[in-house]
């Protein structure tokens, strides 16, 4: 189907309006909409957090008398079932729209094509599939954990220009500039979990959290097979604060199991006899309803994570520096053949200060 230049501007400016909501909607999409009659926009919306009005919603009650007889430029396929909020199918037929344009399908169970199709029965023109390429990048987490149960998982590390996230001794404090420091605790305020391992902890003590407060509060994970975590590190010191997760494997002693409970940890007993199953963990956060995930490391964490082939994102802060022989990001990952390695799509690249923040999506061999 061919779109006029009016539709796609609509259309773009749902989007832009989705936008808005990250960080606050999830585990919902983020969903923009625009009204347009005689060729004026006469309402916008866009959902603003979990549990607010939808974007189709803002938007009629922006456009008030004026929806009646208008088109709707929606970015996902409106719901029609009751959740936290009512259906917005019945919003949009007693408004009396005429047309809705709907840039992709909802593959949540509940929605999945059922929206469209009380549309149409009600008689309004319904149309799929402008920028809906664009669409489907934005609620690329959201899709993922419905079409898969796992969240989107962002493996985020600093490093020299030489390929390295600490010295030979450990030290690693602070190989990126300041303001790549603040744009990382921005990030964790939108995200649903920050994830590092024991021995990460254990050299650095962080805290792990957003400074200043985000959106969203992340829950700290801390992979920790043995039960290791120290019970007076930061983590288990502000566990009442902002949520702690020590996810633990079948080697945990009880004692230290009660012992990080009574301190108000949260611990995860998961599969594995010689470090806890990364499949497993991500599964359970997704379960959980966790969107976005923040993998920081370190290296044997996130070797693992991307072993599992579970990395959809990275985030790479470059710091111009040489260590030479130091710590590599990624431990325990091996690919022999140049033809079978993951490579990043969707790359871009910005300076931080004297830092180069590069990001892309995996695709790994075999995928598409």
């Amino acid at each position: 189907m061919s779109w006029q230049d009016w539709e796609t501007d609509a259309m773009a400016r749902a989007l832009a309006l989705a936008r808005r909501g990250r960080g606050a909607v999830e585990p919902n999409p983020m969903v923009g909409a625009v009204i347009v009659r005689d060729g004026v926009v006469r309402g916008e919306g866009f959902h603003r957090r979990f549990g607010a009005a939808h974007a189709e919603v803002e938007a009629i009650r922006k456009a008030r008398d004026s929806a009646r007889g208008a088109e709707m430029f929606v970015t996902l396929e409106p719901c029609s079932h009751y959740g936290k909020t009512p259906p917005c199918t019945e919003a949009i037929m007693t408004a009396g729209l005429k047309r809705v344009v709907v840039a992709m399908r909802d593959p949540f169970e509940r929605v999945r094509g059922r929206g469209l199709a009380a549309l149409r029965k009600a008689g309004i023109r319904v149309e799929t599939g402008l920028l809906g390429d664009d669409a489907r990048a934005l609620n690329a987490p959201y899709l993922k954990l419905r079409t898969t149960g796992v969240p989107w998982i962002v493996a985020k590390y600093a490093m020299t220009l030489d390929g390295n996230i600490a010295a030979a001794s450990g030290d690693s404090r602070w190989i990126s500039c300041e303001k790549s420091r603040r744009e990382v605790h921005r990030l964790r305020g939108l995200v649903d979990a920050v994830v590092v391992g024991i021995e990460t902890v254990l050299a650095d003590d962080p805290l792990l959290t957003a400074r200043p407060s985000g959106r969203r509060t992340a829950a700290r994970v801390v992979i920790d097979g043995r039960a290791r975590l120290p019970l007076d590190s930061q983590l288990v010191k502000t566990a009442l604060d902002a949520p702690l997760v020590v996810a633990v494997d079948s080697r945990a002693p009880v004692r230290r199991v009660k012992a990080l409970e009574a301190a108000g940890a949260h611990v995860m007993a998961l599969p594995g006899e010689d470090g806890v199953d990364i499949a497993a963990l991500a599964g359970e956060l997704g379960r959980r309803e966790m969107t976005n995930v923040m993998v920081e490391g370190g290296s044997k964490v996130l070797g693992c994570f991307f072993a599992a082939r579970l990395v959809d994102e990275v985030m790479v802060f470059v710091a111009p520096a040489f260590l030479g022989q130091g710590v590599r990001p990624i431990a325990g990952w091996r690919i022999d053949e140049m033809a079978a390695a993951a490579r990043l799509d969707k790359l871009t690249s910005r300076r931080l200060d004297c830092d180069l923040l590069v990001r892309g999506r995996v695709v790994y061999a075999g995928t598409t």
